[in-house]
């Protein structure tokens, strides 16, 4: 069961908006950030375990693509809203993503599955069921750090729709390098799991979400 609180959906006016929606596992919040009358599609993107959505590719995506044409949907899952510290089982987060993915298709337009890391973990999982375009993967937790036998490959492979992964030149949690051939994947030099860079990197913070925001516009643009 769901339902819709505090606003119904994007709108046409350009201007950010938050909407509430309930789920089975808590209430969920969407920050909407509207393309407008020009807007083609919904880019929905889901928070990591260990961060909301005020992680850095996750804003520059939201002041970026809504002049793209992409109105792009922030989602908060209902452990983050209530405040909590550790992210439910992957169940639960799948369950939350699917009770809300109602709400993201209000402004008929097609939908593409995203989110970083545990939040690009459930878009693999559930896309095709809920009917997404495409999934989005930023910094995919291709495994826990130094366990790399311990590989969720299969998940990205189990998508069945398109595929585009964003990863940290040396990101802990899966390297490009380690990724499965034939993978699409765009790489942030010198970045790690939430795309910071050291202090000797040979691009700023800037150029880095740059990077982010050109690739992803791209590779909506294309189809």
């Amino acid at each position: 069961m769901n339902g819709h609180k505090d606003g119904d959906g994007a709108g046409q006016d350009g201007k950010q908006r938050v909407e509430k929606v309930v789920t089975p596992a808590g209430e969920a919040r969407i920050t909407w950030h509207p393309a407008g009358r020009k807007a083609h599609t919904v880019l929905a993107l889901g928070h990591g375990a260990g961060g909301g959505i005020e992680a850095r590719d996750l804003r520059a995506l939201a002041a970026a693509l809504p002049a793209e044409g992409v109105t792009v949907a922030l989602v908060e899952q209902p452990w983050r809203v209530a405040g909590k510290k550790v992210a439910p089982a992957p169940r639960t987060l799948d369950a939350a993503w699917s009770a809300l993915w109602p709400a993201l298709t209000l402004p008929g337009l097609p939908v593409v599955a995203g989110g970083r890391s545990a939040g690009a973990r459930v878009a693999c999982r559930t896309a095709r069921e809920l009917g997404a375009q495409a999934v989005l993967a930023l910094s995919f937790p291709l495994h826990p750090p130094g366990k790399p036998e311990k590989s969720r490959a299969d998940e990205l492979a189990g998508v069945g729709l398109p595929v585009l992964v964003v990863q940290g030149g040396r990101d802990p949690f899966g390297r490009p390098a380690e990724f499965p051939e034939g993978t699409s994947l765009v790489e942030v030099p010198y970045a790690d799991h939430g795309f910071a860079l050291p202090k000797s990197a040979a691009l700023t913070e800037e150029e880095a979400m740059g990077m982010v925001t050109g690739a992803v516009t791209r590779w909506l643009a294309g189809g």
